[in-house]
């Protein structure tokens, strides 16, 4: 019999899906596991794969602020009695850093503020019974006045008020707790942020004796930023470990289930083709967030892939060494590549190390591993790529994109030759003549087109990281430059980048804005920094732009002469 209910595209919410009669796969025994597991638990799992949805799950199982008991009535784990006897017995704190996608640290440190203001609001009833200096505290951090350090300290102190009035230990729900890392390993406010979320998670998880149970989501393990450094009872359940398997993402059965339920039974090979082939140790698992999107609109497509999240893959796979390059073609041709295997991976060194990209694209979803198994001191596993979806991501996004680009690639050689050798005049011409033949109007007529100019001199020159440390969006003494390009040879020049478009509604012209950017460098003193390590021989290059057409300068930065 065909079914009707509506697929929860977009719903992440578990008790409004249940409650609006949205079409489920019931993935409820994971509660089960969670709690006759470690206290502290991570699942790293792939975007889109229920993450979301299960600690929503997680959330009214536990929480004891009202009776969601009737949610649970139908699904397998109401079976399961002696665990439906902890149902609604402990308070609960849920945080999601999913949305926290800031582009400098100011902007993501004000979106985790909020973030632990909201859930502060959620329990505002704990203030009737704090004492003097605790209301203090609670009312800095709902008037985000409170210090840095506080908020260090914010979930370690909600747990001892949650505990001190429920009489009961809170459980702590994390979701997507890397999501800050990745947008500040992509911004360059890596090292900052690793701090404060160590501190952060450190404090509530380590030695608290107000805590029930901790479960975090996330794409990747982060390991040796010392995140969870002496969280001896930190249980992390990747994809390469055996429990919680079959709980994130649809197994086989589930699949086709959802195709009887929807009458599209026949449909099964191609769905197979496109949509299975993740191994999480040993389960065959099909990728949720396309398969609910298939039942909704009965038309295959790159659903997941389409999605945002890409972007890091693509920018990676374009400055990749032309050994990942050889290897990804294998890839493309249904082959694959024996690789070490680790669950570890750092965000620092994705750029740094093929081993490092190859098992950021596995625990990304984007690659699929079999035949694991030890050779001395390491793991190694077969990499392939899993299915049709992915395979139309690296194939039209990625490979088509390195052929598109062999011309441009010998002309922006020749544009870097000319900015590093001192050759200005003929950079100029040769920079102003490639953007205005190679970006598109709508590349650049946006409202974030100086982002899309700093991105493209960013990828540009980041071929020369071998000879200069390349620093971008990071804070001088009075202000932030957009790039710096520092010699390792401290005798050789140095070059700071500034961006800037013209503001049509200042009443600006070209150059207006180009003093204006010349103003900035010089007041901000952004030479300060290279100063400060022994290089003298600086010089500063303005582009300013207005949709395509791009204005160059650059002066000494001793010398307010271009």
């Amino acid at each position: 019999m065909k079914i009707t209910k509506k697929t929860p595209i977009g719903i992440s919410d578990f008790k409004e899906i249940i409650n609006e009669n949205c079409y489920f796969v019931d993935k409820s025994l994971l509660i089960k596991e969670v709690i006759k597991g470690s206290k502290i638990i991570l699942y790293p799992r792939p975007r889109r794969f229920g993450k979301t949805m299960n600690l929503s799950m997680l959330r009214y199982f536990y929480d004891n602020s009202e009776d969601n008991a009737l949610l649970f009535e139908n699904l397998a784990i109401s079976q399961e009695q002696s665990i439906m006897q902890k149902q609604g017995k402990h308070p609960v704190i849920f945080i999601t850093f999913k949305d926290v996608k800031s582009d400098n640290f100011e902007n993501c440190f004000s979106s985790i503020k909020k973030i632990i203001k909201q859930e502060f609001e959620r329990h505002m009833y704990l203030m009737d019974k704090l004492n003097y200096f605790q209301k203090r505290y609670y009312e800095k951090i709902l008037l985000e006045t409170a210090d840095y350090s506080d908020y260090e300290i914010a979930f370690k102190n909600l747990c001892m008020y949650l505990h001190e009035y429920h009489k009961a230990n809170p459980v702590i729900l994390i979701d997507e707790y890397d999501m800050p890392i990745h947008s500040a390993y992509v911004y360059g406010y890596y090292d900052k942020l690793i701090i404060f979320i160590r501190n952060l998670l450190s404090a509530c998880l380590k030695d608290n004796n107000n805590l029930e149970k901790a479960v975090m989501t996330g794409i990747l393990r982060v390991a040796k930023e010392s995140i969870f450094s002496g969280l001896n009872n930190l249980d992390v359940c990747s994809i390469l470990q055996s429990y919680s398997s079959d709980k994130f993402g649809f197994t086989e059965k589930e699949v086709e289930k959802c195709l009887t339920d929807y009458d599209l039974s026949d449909r099964l090979p191609e769905i197979k083709e496109w949509y299975d082939g993740y191994n999480f140790y040993g389960f065959a698992i099909y990728n949720p967030w396309s398969i609910l999107n298939f039942l909704n609109r009965k038309t295959i497509s790159p659903y997941w892939v389409n999605t945002s999240g890409n972007e890091m893959i693509k920018n990676l796979l374009q400055v990749a060494k032309s050994g990942v390059k050889k290897d990804l073609e294998i890839l493309v041709e249904n082959g694959s590549i024996s690789r070490v295997i680790q669950d570890n991976i750092v965000y620092a060194d994705v750029d740094q190390s093929d081993d490092a990209l190859w098992n950021f694209l596995l625990m990304s979803g984007y690659l699929r591993y079999d035949n694991l198994q030890q050779e001395g001191l390491y793991w190694m596993a077969e990499l392939s790529i899993p299915n049709k979806e992915v395979q139309y991501l690296f194939e039209y996004e990625v490979i088509k994109s390195w052929f598109n680009k062999t011309q441009n690639d010998v002309k922006l050689e020749s544009i870097l030759d000319y900015l590093t050798k001192g050759d200005l005049n003929l950079f100029k011409y040769n920079f102003i003549q490639f953007c205005q033949n190679s970006f598109s109007y709508f590349d650049v007529s946006g409202k974030e087109s100086e982002k899309y100019y700093h991105a493209f001199v960013l990828g540009m020159i980041i071929s020369l990281k071998n000879s200069y440390t390349i620093k971008s969006n990071r804070e001088s003494v009075f202000g932030r430059y957009d790039i710096m390009m520092i010699p390792m040879d401290k005798s050789q020049r140095a070059i700071i980048f500034e961006f800037k478009k013209v503001n049509h509604f200042a009443d600006e012209d070209f150059t207006l804005a180009l003093q204006d950017a010349k103003t900035q460098i010089i007041e901000k003193q952004y030479a300060s920094e290279l100063l400060a390590l022994g290089i003298s021989n600086i010089i500063n290059v303005v582009a300013v732009f207005d949709k395509k057409e791009v204005k160059v300068e650059w002066f000494a930065a001793f010398d307010n002469e271009s």
